[in-house]
């Protein structure tokens, strides 16, 4: 249900705002990967659910487009 809710807040956001939310959502995965490398990350399922909101931004930016 959570990531239903998610994508109905991305599809009410402007193409600068899903921007916006792409290139935070990919310093974020960059931070868990970097700390996942250095033994630091508690909660490794974090990275996957960040890789999946960022395919989910990505279909809805180009869901916009067309």
């Amino acid at each position: 249900m959570k990531s239903k809710n998610y994508v109905e807040e991305l599809t009410k956001k402007s193409g600068t705002e899903l921007n916006e939310e792409l290139v935070a959502a990919k310093k974020e995965l960059f931070n868990l990967r970097f700390q996942n490398a250095t033994n630091q990350l508690d909660n490794t399922s974090r990275i996957n659910e960040v890789r999946k909101n960022i395919a989910r931004i990505k279909t809805v930016i180009s869901q916009q487009k067309a």
